[in-house]
């Protein structure tokens, strides 16, 4: 009778073991909230696809990936330059953030900010989904964090408060904002702006005040927080650079999971990033739904959509940059990338 008592006692103790692995690790490895950074708030499409990641791991794991949002770069201090170096350092545990925010320390991560090389969303689409996106995903395993799904921030189009930019000239004199990376201050200078680097925080009351002439940013961005009330009154579309996004989280983070939960953690991330992608894009089809081109129209937005001729003005004027800038993301890498973009758009 003890032997049969034992041994049902051990059988249940098996069980009990298998029946609630993820209750195991959550009390011995998980944190009790795991910190997730974004640039921004919502509504833009780069963070609320933050918050729906975390939305859905969270509800998902039933709390066992307890994970919070911090928007506005609040981590790092407004710095979202300075996300990738606080994830190495733990400070951050998961993120949401632009390529151009992480080009200064990951030299690849410039190929979205080659002037005038993506054009469009077929372009932008041969590079995150097929084997360049895998090759710039393993780059970035090799610094401590482990990418998960490739989303969008949308076209980067460029706004101001004196007139329409239409050519190269139209640019000459302007005061610009950007957010980081010298190849983006090259640009302007070599389209005759003078190009002024701050973090978005300061970019509102600079706008206000008339430090600045004008940004480039999303169109979502725009419309979201309100620019055309900051003196932004004229926009073009031009599509000069792509603005990827890109959900990860630290090695430490993912390895700490259990096989199931970090699957879990990459299909969350998937279905979010989908969800930024199409918000990235809604409304701003010259031919199809241009509800967002509509809408800064109504707001009193003069709205300049570039023709491939005129694209390819601009495109001629930064070409020193384009050449420049290739040898540092990597001629090799950078000739791989036309050629899929070209045969996306064939």
């Amino acid at each position: 009778m003890v032997s049969l008592i034992t041994r049902r006692l051990a059988l249940a103790a098996a069980a009990g073991a298998l029946a609630a692995p993820h209750i195991a690790a959550a009390q011995g490895r998980y944190k009790s909230e795991y910190k997730l950074s974004v640039v921004g708030n919502r509504p833009i499409p780069l963070s609320e696809g933050a918050f729906r990641w975390a939305e859905l791991v969270t509800e998902r794991s039933g709390g066992r990936i307890n994970v919070k949002v911090y928007p506005g770069s609040q981590l790092v201090g407004g710095d979202q330059t300075r996300e990738l170096v606080a994830m190495r350092q733990g400070v951050v545990d998961f993120a949401v953030f632009s390529t151009i925010n992480i080009s200064p320390q990951i030299r690849e991560m410039n190929l979205f900010s080659l002037p005038f090389l993506l054009r469009d969303s077929r372009g932008f689409d041969a590079i995150v989904k097929g084997p360049i996106g895998a090759e710039l995903f393993r780059t970035l395993e090799s610094r401590d964090v482990q990418p998960v799904a490739w989303g969008e921030n949308g076209f980067r189009e460029i706004s101001n408060s004196k007139r329409a930019i239409r050519t190269p000239d139209d640019l000459r004199g302007m005061k610009i904002r950007f957010a980081a990376g010298a190849i983006f201050s090259e640009i302007f200078s070599g389209l005759g702006a003078n190009p002024v680097q701050m973090s978005f925080a300061d970019l509102q009351p600079a706008l206000s005040t008339g430090a600045v002439d004008g940004q480039e940013n999303p169109v979502n961005l725009f419309l979201a927080f309100r620019m055309d009330t900051l003196a932004q009154k004229h926009l073009s579309i031009w599509n000069y650079v792509a603005d990827a996004g890109i959900f990860l989280l630290t090695k430490q983070a993912y390895n700490s999971f259990s096989p199931q939960d970090r699957d879990l953690v990459r299909a969350c991330a998937e279905e979010a990033a989908q969800a930024q992608i199409i918000g990235s894009r809604k409304g701003l089809d010259p031919n199809g739904d241009r509800s967002s081109i509509d809408e800064m129209q109504r707001r009193g937005v003069t709205v300049t959509v570039l023709s491939d001729a005129e694209k390819q003005a601009f495109a001629r004027a930064t070409k020193p940059v384009y050449d420049k800038w290739t040898q540092t993301v990597g001629a090799d890498l950078v000739r791989r990338a036309e050629a899929a973009i070209n045969a996306a758009r064939a």
